[in-house]
């Protein structure tokens, strides 16, 4: 089965996306990059603000709509790379992540970062899928 290898992109908010600059994921053939997502609302106001977990949650609420939209699901993430301005607080919560991953973890980076794009920011959680034909 030949696979498309022209890029398709996705926007989960467009005009957020489109007045700071980037996609929110693109997809080449079997592979997805996605774009770090943050907790914010549709009009890019920052969301959970002072609450790590919730927007931990909200993060990945978002991602699971780009995963969906490719037909995918968090099994399908092979690479999950995470920035946060509070490493501690993080390390707190991580066990939320196995509701996330429930049949294996991606391999993945944890970063504790100086500031993220708003100073509201407290996680940004970016990650590379890969599907199977």
């Amino acid at each position: 089965m030949k696979t498309s290898q022209q890029p398709e992109y996705f926007l989960l908010r467009p005009e957020v996306e489109k007045a700071y600059g980037y996609s929110h994921a693109v997809k080449i053939g079997n592979h997805i990059k996605v774009s770090g997502a943050v907790s914010m609302d549709d009009e890019g106001n920052p969301t959970g603000v002072g609450d790590l977990l919730q927007q931990m949650k909200n993060c990945y609420a978002d991602l699971e709509k780009v995963l969906k939209h490719f037909n995918c699901t968090f099994d399908d993430v092979v690479k999950e790379d995470v920035f946060t301005t509070n490493m501690p607080l993080f390390l707190e919560h991580a066990g939320y992540r196995t509701q996330i991953y429930k049949n294996h973890f991606p391999t993945g980076t944890w970063l504790g970062v100086k500031e993220l794009a708003l100073p509201e920011f407290m996680i940004e959680i970016e990650m590379e899928v890969y599907k199977a034909d």
